[in-house]
């Protein structure tokens, strides 16, 4: 569908749980209890539902997001009636990878397409440090099995924050020398606790990793999102950059969140959308919600964000990237 900015959407990012097994900084305070009850949470049934609305209206890719994903015990389930939806050609998941090792063969059985995993240190005691708690060896042992395992696209999501691990770039980009997968450096979000950390700009990370590497613009990959990519030349993978602050994107975002409470969200700096779950308790059939859905998108869908501004600007979205959907 359209919305009424001539933006075609396309994309569902749709979020399970606000729920994590780990704490990262940016993302979570360390002692964080404010997290919904499981009954205030999208069943499977429910999230069957708004997944078959969506695709009434050209949903063609639904990523998985948390929280973490897979600390849903029915997460499997979950993917099942998803891959079963008619119109839907991919499905994605962003992970911290913790759970994913001893389930990657079953869950690409039952129809995940592509694997985001969240690794902001190549350093185990940093890691572990930034995750407050994430084992490194894990989490590294399991992005180089999905690469032996023909799925379509595994990439790393890499926040680079100044002085923590900025000093890590270079070796990043070496992880893409002998493994095929993507490494995509992203700006942090100035939301929650992300607001205490500073980015690292991506031009200038494009500006070192040119110094020291020749990039090959990498025009032939097929990307449905905000990222740039690059390839060094002779090596397997590619690099990308997310670049919402230093180069905005509004003009061709394509999607739109769904939160684990089933709150429809049309732009990840406000909370404007429309609360979805009165139409899943009640009778509503899905060809309603579908318009219901398709009305909100192209009335309220805002043309862009204004994170470099927020002090003057109405309708800020104050919580955390957990029960945001990321």
């Amino acid at each position: 569908m359209l919305d009424k900015n001539k933006r075609q959407i396309n994309y569902l990012r749709l979020s399970i749980t606000d729920h994590c097994n780990l704490r990262c900084k940016y993302c979570l305070p360390e002692k964080d209890t404010n997290f919904y009850n499981n009954c205030d949470l999208l069943n499977s049934n429910e999230i069957e539902k708004i997944v078959k609305a969506f695709s009434l209206i050209g949903i063609k890719k639904v990523r998985i997001t948390g929280g973490e994903p897979l600390v849903r015990k029915d997460f499997n389930e979950i993917l099942e009636k998803i891959n079963h939806i008619k119109g839907i050609e991919k499905i994605a998941i962003t992970t911290n990878g913790f759970q994913l090792l001893e389930n990657l063969d079953l869950f690409k059985k039952n129809g995940l397409n592509r694997i985001n995993i969240s690794l902001d240190s190549l350093n185990a005691k940093k890691y572990n440090e930034i995750t407050r708690g994430g084992n490194f060896d894990k989490v590294f042992k399991t992005i180089k099995e999905a690469t032996l395992k023909n799925f379509e696209k595994i990439r790393l999501n890499v926040v680079i924050m100044e002085g923590i691990n900025d000093n890590e770039i270079l070796d990043f980009v070496n992880l893409t020398k002998d493994l095929d997968i993507g490494v995509r450096f992203i700006e942090i979000m100035p939301i929650g606790e992300g607001k205490k950390f500073t980015s690292v700009k991506n031009s200038d990370i494009l500006n070192l990793i040119k110094k020291h590497y020749l990039l090959e613009k990498n025009s032939n990959l097929s990307t449905d999102g905000p990222a740039s990519y690059y390839k060094v030349s002779g090596f397997m993978g590619e690099i990308g950059f997310i670049s919402p602050l230093s180069n905005r994107f509004c003009d061709s975002c394509n999607r739109v969140r769904v939160t684990s409470n089933g709150f429809l969200k049309l732009c990840l700096h406000y909370n404007k959308g429309i609360d979805l779950m009165p139409y899943l308790k009640d009778e509503t059939s899905v060809e309603t919600l579908a318009m219901i859905i398709e009305k909100a998108i192209y009335n309220k869908k805002p043309k862009e964000h204004h994170m470099d501004n927020s002090e003057n600007i109405n309708d800020i979205e104050l919580k955390g990237m957990n029960k945001i959907g990321g």
